[in-house]
């Protein structure tokens, strides 16, 4: 407790530009390594699909795998100008023309071929390119001197180096895709060690709850989401938030009798569910109603087109029929993504999350005296522990990774004091 308490009351590192690639830590001057450019030849894909120019970016066609990250390819970090297609491995091979033949896209360096080209629809192709990789380097304060640490490159979810025992996190440098020299927004000085967390009054309905899981319970819990509760991404099942919040809860209250169930479904969202029929694997009245939890926690960022009206109306019906079956609702706010999708141009100084949704769900939730566990503040603060939340994202796009979904499992115990 005493070296938390001295960590947060350390003044932060000054963190400031001093050249294309150096930038000024307190009184050091320190260079950073460029990223550097990975050179791809000839890289074989058998057969070549057609150019999907409906589909989203990262699946309009074959995935160029130099920049592919778990599912999907992580934008800006192919160079199209460098991107040449041969009918064989041999810098002599036909060249196969953009545009006429095949098309590419830019940004997530998919590409397929195009009817009427010279691409047979059962050849092979082959690709040479470069690109970057995205990269999180550290600023550290070691035995009094300020140093730099870099990062492991990769294409999606750089990590942090680690830090040995004794060594201050300063400052992050993020690297996350092609870039031409430093910018302040590729600065992340730290500034808090940890969320401020503050107290939470649970809720009339969460304290009956409380109350049962202190008695021993027994207690039903249904975790409803999308592919982020769903989870199959994960390098374990015992990773996903809903798994990491009941073993806290387990924890804390170690008297009582816990059952998890988890329904979810990849690409979806709560329109989803009410939308399918009778005897549908996900069906609404059957896989979330009839098991009769507890209590429902419901994850889903996948609800981001709804306007707050919609969302208003959508929620009030999910509600009554919770209601219903006596089951108390904790509603999750979702994580942080690709920040083009969340109208941001930058990954740090957005504590407030711009998303409409987000904020239609807080009153909602407030409006109905439910559960919030609101992970978007969480994610909106991250920047100032110097972790970019994109370095969290597994597929470059939306999917957090372990300690990417821990955050929610924070969002959950704080209300449960």
């Amino acid at each position: 407790m005493l070296t938390l308490l001295l960590l947060l009351s350390l003044e932060p590192a000054r963190v400031e530009l001093a050249g294309d690639w150096q930038i000024r830590v307190n009184d050091a001057l320190i260079s950073i390594p460029p990223p550097a450019w990975v050179a791809v030849v000839a890289e074989r894909y058998e057969p070549l699909p057609l150019f999907n120019a409906k589909a989203g970016g990262w699946v309009r066609g074959a995935q160029a795998r130099g920049v592919k990250a778990q599912e999907t390819t992580s934008p800006y970090l192919i160079d199209p100008e460098s991107f040449v297609l041969r009918a064989g491995p041999s810098s002599s091979d036909k060249v196969f023309t953009p545009g006429a033949d095949y098309r590419l896209d830019p940004a997530w360096g998919t590409f397929g071929r195009l009817e009427g080209g010279a691409i047979a629809p059962t050849q092979a192709v082959y690709a040479s390119y470069r690109h970057a990789q995205m990269r999180l380097d550290a600023v550290v304060e070691s035995a009094g001197k300020i140093q730099l640490r870099t990062g492991t490159p990769s294409p999606a979810a750089p990590q942090l180096p680690a830090l040995t025992a004794g060594e201050r996190h300063l400052a992050s440098i993020y690297l996350p895709r092609r870039i031409d020299r430093l910018s302040s927004n590729n600065l992340f000085p730290v500034l808090e060690t940890a969320y401020p967390e503050q107290q939470i009054s649970p809720s009339p309905t969460l304290t009956r709850l409380i109350r049962r899981l202190a008695a021993g319970g027994p207690i039903r819990i249904l975790a409803w989401g999308d592919s982020v509760t769903d989870g199959v991404y994960l390098p374990s099942p015992a990773d996903r938030w809903q798994e990491q919040f009941v073993h806290r809860l387990s924890a804390r209250y170690p008297q009582a009798k816990i059952e998890l169930i988890t329904e979810a479904w990849g690409g979806r969202n709560t329109g989803s569910y009410l939308a399918e029929p009778p005897g549908s694997p996900h069906n609404y009245a059957e896989k979330v109603l009839t098991p009769k939890p507890d209590l429902i926690i419901s994850e889903f960022v996948n609800d981001l087109r709804l306007t707050p009206e919609e969302l208003d109306t959508r929620y009030s019906k999910l509600l009554a029929d919770f209601q219903q079956i006596g089951a108390e609702w904790i509603i999750l706010t979702p994580h942080y993504i690709l920040p083009e999708w969340m109208n941001l141009t930058r990954e740090k100084d957005i504590d407030d999350d711009p998303r409409p949704f987000v904020a239609a769900k807080r009153r909602f939730a407030a409006a109905h005296g439910l559960g919030l566990a609101d992970a978007a503040a969480r994610y909106g603060r991250l920047w100032r522990q110097g972790i970019p939340h994109m370095s969290l994202m597994s597929n470059g796009i939306n999917h957090p990774n372990p300690f990417g979904q821990r955050i929610f499992a924070d969002a959950l115990m704080a209300l449960f004091p």
